[in-house]
């Protein structure tokens, strides 16, 4: 889960905005919600208790986007020019030496 007081200035002024809505109470204020996502903070909707989705304005989502799409350590070993480096591993047996327990 990304936080999103880490990328804003005003942490407390967000966690102070940040409002919870059920479901019902969320379609029946859409409006509402929309315009406090976009005019003070992201707004959590919950089902059945618990948080299930975030309404964010486009300008938060725009800033958090780049922090989303980060590469997989596959991607990158994948891109590296390391990348057709082969590896030849020898089936040598190190010797076992004897230990007193």
């Amino acid at each position: 889960m990304v936080s999103l007081d880490r990328f804003d200035n005003s942490s407390a002024r967000a966690s102070e905005d940040i409002k919870v809505w059920k479901l019902e109470e969320a379609k029946a204020k859409l409006s509402e919600v929309v315009r406090l996502a976009r005019e003070r903070s992201p707004q959590r909707i919950t089902v059945r208790g618990e948080d299930a989705v975030v309404v964010l304005s486009a300008k938060d989502f725009a800033r958090l986007s780049p922090f989303l799409a980060q590469p997989n350590l596959h991607a990158l070993l994948s891109q590296s020019p390391l990348r057709d480096l082969t590896f030849e591993h020898s089936s040598v047996l190190s010797p076992i030496r004897d230990v007193e327990l």
